[in-house]
């Protein structure tokens, strides 16, 4: 991951899966957790959307604002948004822009194979816009206890 904590996050504007842009500055003066996933509607991708939203919550009560980006397209995202009833933004980065700047594009070995891909990783940005934890490699359903450790630990 290119993002170090206690830096400023770097800016995110991407559309959502109902095609709104999604601006992270909009989110100032909340905590915001933003996780990457490979490829929607898949089985690792699909079971960490659904850790999110089987601990949405507990994310909503601490007031975090949750986004989770991916290279696929709009209408994808609408239709696995849909499909698993997730009740937070997931935001369309085919152009790498977002994926790059956080740096979790990369070397990914599976099978004896290596590939370049999204790294599974999450961020936790704080009220003021810095990276207050960062975990690439994240494992799909340990998403949502990752952020909300980050999270507690804000609040104190």
């Amino acid at each position: 991951m290119d993002v170090t904590v206690g830096e400023p996050a770097p800016e995110i504007a991407l559309p959502d899966q109902d095609g709104a842009l999604w601006r992270l500055s909009d989110h100032r003066g909340q905590p915001v957790v933003v996780y990457f996933y490979p490829k929607a509607d898949t089985p690792g991708c699909t079971s960490q959307a659904c850790d999110v939203r089987d601990h949405w919550g507990e994310l909503t009560a601490i007031g975090a604002a949750v986004a989770g980006i991916s290279p696929d397209p709009v209408e994808q995202l609408s239709r696995f948004a849909t499909k698993h009833a997730l009740p937070h933004r997931l935001l369309a980065d085919p152009q790498r822009e977002a994926i790059d700047a956080y740096g979790v594009w990369g070397e990914k070995h599976r099978d004896g194979e290596v590939r370049h891909g999204v790294i599974r990783s999450s961020v936790v940005i704080d009220a003021e816009g810095r990276i207050a934890a960062a975990v690439p490699g994240i494992s799909p359903t340990q998403q949502s206890a990752a952020a909300l450790e980050a999270l507690r630990a804000l609040a104190r």
